[in-house]
């Protein structure tokens, strides 16, 4: 009886420790990433999370269970070489569609599986609409694709005393998914971009075999027992997906410069500037907290926003502040978007800063082309012209907001008691006057004639 009570307080111990783990003793840990859509910002951030998580729990294998019609080549890019550089097996099963970035994603991987009447490549580069891009996009993803390829290496097939090296996924085969132009006989015609059938793929060494399911391919892998932890997006990785997408980058830039420039159209109407800042903390937020914008290159923008206002506001003219507030603005929007150390860019890959480059200055372009036009619109005929001041009080009928006795100088000669460029102070009969210089740069000391008095401003010429 004592013996029979100890076995079964031995298994109820067994069952509550068994109970408290997320696997299973014994059975391989098979971690389940999907990726089910356009290829983009939240799929990079998706595999980034999911990657983490199958280290964490120490899985067995990754497998991919992949459905796309491609996306977006710079973030199939960084996929690509986090599965080449996964220390943890990658798997996929191409669920119908691996399309463009989906090929080489899937090329990446391990092993590839397809279900019957699947398809894989077509990856050459288009744009929004459909179009094919250049030539020399097309040049860096048959580079790319060829090298992903090349990195599964080659088998070794010995037949008699001769021994020949194959490579386990073709290059040039891969390339034809690229380039029209290539040809491989029995294969692909030039004209044509290479697209395999399941069957096609598997002859090739483009597929390992076929699967009519997940537990199909993990059977097939040699896994008998095994336990599926499939990775679960949350709420905040979807919205930093979203908010790290270039598109909506340079649409938050657009929005910056935009604002701050209505601002400075119509000081005090205040919600431009709202925009302007809220755009400013959804631009910075998700990259400070990713680890790429650091606290000093969101300290440069906000410095540069700070000099831009003061080149308008205090200091007369458009000179060093102005300039040194522009470069300060662009280079903290660019250098928050790639992950340098200061200034230290030896472990940024050349394509993430030309990237950030061109998301920033297309934001910047942008918001002056559309910005500009559009301001004068919203202030005048638009929906804003109610909160700007339009009218005008003319002098001629009886206006007067400054004292006009300086305009009795006009004709006079004075001293420049400070340097004009082109604003300053010059001395009229013992009295100093603020006076603006017509053309070019006056030097302290110089004589200066007053040509006019406009606006409660004297304009003056070097007098020779």
């Amino acid at each position: 009886m004592k013996r029979l009570t100890y076995i079964i307080a031995l298994f109820l111990v067994a069952t509550v420790t068994f109970s408290q783990n997320d696997t299973i003793p014994n059975q391989a840990i098979v971690y389940k990433f999907d990726i089910k859509r356009e290829i983009g910002s939240t799929s990079w951030i998706h595999t980034q999370y999911a990657f983490e998580e199958a280290n964490d729990i120490g899985a067995d294998m990754i497998l991919l269970h992949l459905n796309t019609y491609g996306g977006q080549v710079v973030f199939a890019d960084s996929i690509r070489t986090k599965i080449l550089n996964s220390k943890i097996p990658v798997h996929v099963f191409i669920d119908n569609n691996a399309a463009s970035a989906g090929a080489l994603i899937s090329i990446a991987c391990d092993r590839i599986f397809m279900r019957p009447g699947a398809n894989i490549g077509a990856a050459t580069v288009v744009n929004q609409s459909g179009e094919k891009m250049p030539d020399k996009y097309q040049s860096y993803m048959r580079s790319t694709i060829r090298a992903t390829a090349e990195a599964h290496g080659k088998d070794t097939i010995v037949t008699g005393t001769d021994t020949t090296y194959v490579w386990r996924r073709d290059p040039h085969i891969a390339e034809a998914m690229v380039d029209e132009s290539i040809y491989i006989a029995g294969i692909i015609d030039t004209g044509k971009i290479l697209t395999f059938t399941t069957l096609e793929a598997i002859k090739h060494g483009f597929c390992d075999g076929t699967a009519e399911s997940i537990n199909d391919v993990i059977e097939k892998l040699g896994y008998r027992e095994f336990q599926i932890i499939t990775y679960k997006p949350t709420f905040y990785s979807g919205l930093k997906g979203f908010l790290t997408n270039p598109i909506f980058h340079g649409i938050l830039i657009l929005v910056i410069i935009g604002g701050l420039y209505f601002e400075l159209q119509s000081p005090g109407v205040g919600f431009p500037l709202l925009a302007s800042a809220i755009a400013a903390v959804l631009y910075f937020a998700p990259l400070y907290i990713d680890g790429l914008a650091a606290n000093w290159e969101i300290i440069l923008f906000i410095i540069g926003v700070v000099l831009i206002a003061l080149e308008i506001f205090v200091i007369p003219g458009f000179g060093i502040a102005g300039v040194s507030g522009i470069i300060l603005v662009f280079t903290g929007l660019t250098l928050s978007l790639v992950d340098n150390v200061v200034f230290d860019f030896s472990n940024v890959p050349a394509k993430e800063l030309f990237m950030s480059l061109i998301i920033v200055s297309a934001g910047t372009f942008l918001a002056f082309i559309v910005g500009i036009p559009l301001s004068q619109r919203l202030f005048t005929t638009g929906p804003l012209a109610k909160v700007a001041l339009q009218t005008t009080q003319d002098m001629d009928l009886g206006y007067i907001s400054v004292d006009e006795e300086p305009q009795n100088h006009v004709g006079s000669v004075g001293i420049a008691q400070t340097t004009l460029r082109p604003s300053g102070k010059i001395e009229l009969d013992n009295e100093v006057y603020d006076a603006v210089a017509e053309i070019g740069m006056i030097d302290k000391g110089e004589r200066v004639k007053v040509i006019k008095y406009a606006s409660g401003q004297l304009y003056v010429v070097r007098d020779v």
